[in-house]
């Protein structure tokens, strides 16, 4: 049974998709199967947890974004794609 709240609450949801590699993959899979919950469940609960402890402060997302894996390789191939056209418009997703 669904009510008025529950529609506001979905409607107020946004969805994202996440690629995972294989070892991180994994590892949420086996936590998702020990809790008897779908991997989707446990992602969202981890990304939740970390978007609320992470500081929006510029410096910080500074680090963070340091943190990341080949995030200025990846950034410079984004750019190199954009600028040759290998992108799709957002209203073709």
């Amino acid at each position: 049974m669904s009510s008025a709240a529950d529609a506001g609450t979905a409607a107020e949801m946004e969805r994202l998709n996440v690629t995972l590699d294989d070892e991180h993959a994994a590892k949420l899979a086996r936590l998702a199967e020990r809790m008897h919950v779908q991997p989707g469940t446990v992602a969202r609960s981890l990304l939740t947890t970390a978007i609320d402890e992470a500081d929006p402060d510029a410096g910080n997302a500074l680090e963070l974004l340091d943190g990341l894996p080949q995030a200025h390789e990846r950034a410079q191939r984004g750019l190199a794609q954009a600028r040759a056209g290998e992108t799709v418009a957002l209203d073709d997703l």
